[in-house]
């Protein structure tokens, strides 16, 4: 039989939502957002920590115990799984320096493709349904792990374009501006890749532009101070060489840490999503 959602976190049926909130917690700690079992995870959690869903979810278990001829099976059938959130894929970056917004000469209107608008909606929902679970816990200061939370969202939503962005006409000030929303420890290594794109820029003339089309919660620390960031961006890339700018559409997981109350990237991976 396949194993209920009870059983993917390890919990009694008659688990309470804390109960459930901590078991959740920590089947997800050490899994990477790619891993099988990180969604599995996620979607028991989804189920069981909203009461309407679980009740259903209680309701066909209990359809589908034996008859009480004999002594029922311990582990009954799961319900049907909620759909599947798509699977963040995270590789090495290829950072690129930051300006806000450069108006880039040419650039001819698109349209973005329907599928991606179509992942950008689910994986938006899903995520921002799943940071409310962390939710029920408060900060020493007050503030709820969801507004810390919400917080690192909207930082990341503004500063990522400027971060991964850059100008060959004003790279001085890019770089400058990009290094203000990163961690000291993360300018480090900013720092490296900017430094290839200074040496090739200006004889290339590239200009890389960007937009957010959407993003989500991953995964947040139990006190609400790292947090980690799915952002669905949309790049133009202009060249010397190129007739027209080139778009790619980028699926980047950001890690934003709190610092002396302000949110700052600590580390990102990018996937091209065509």
């Amino acid at each position: 039989m396949t194993p209920s959602w009870y059983d993917v976190l390890g919990v009694e049926p008659t688990a309470s939502e804390a109960e459930i909130r901590a078991a959740w917690k920590a089947a997800i700690a050490d899994l990477d957002p790619t891993d099988r079992r990180f969604r599995s995870a996620n979607q028991a959690a989804e189920v069981l920590l909203d009461p309407d869903r679980r009740a259903v979810h209680d309701a066909q278990l209990a359809a589908e115990e034996p008859e009480p001829a004999h002594e029922a099976d311990p582990v009954t059938a799961a319900a049907s799984p909620a759909p599947t959130t798509p699977t963040t894929t995270t590789t090495t970056t290829t950072t690129d320096g930051g300006a806000d917004t450069r108006p880039t000469a040419g650039r001819a209107p698109r349209v973005v493709p329907g599928w991606l608008l179509a992942v950008v909606a689910v994986l938006a929902a899903a995520s921002v349904g799943l940071a409310a679970w962390l939710v029920a816990d408060v900060r020493g200061d007050g503030e709820s792990v969801e507004d810390a939370a919400r917080a690192a969202q909207s930082t990341a939503e503004r500063v990522i374009v400027p971060v991964l962005s850059f100008d060959y006409r004003n790279l001085e000030e890019d770089q400058a501006r990009a290094r203000s929303y990163l961690t000291p420890a993360y300018r480090k290594e900013y720092d490296k890749l900017f430094g290839v794109i200074s040496d090739n820029a200006p004889s290339t003339r590239t200009v890389v532009t960007g937009e957010v089309l959407g993003s989500g919660l991953v995964r947040t620390d139990d006190e609400g101070t790292r947090v980690d960031v799915l952002l669905f961006v949309d790049r133009s890339t202009q060249r010397k060489d190129l007739a027209q700018p080139q778009v790619s559409y980028d699926q980047v997981t950001v890690t934003m840490v709190e610092r002396d109350g302000d949110w700052l990237v600590d580390g990102l991976d990018t996937t091209p999503l065509d």
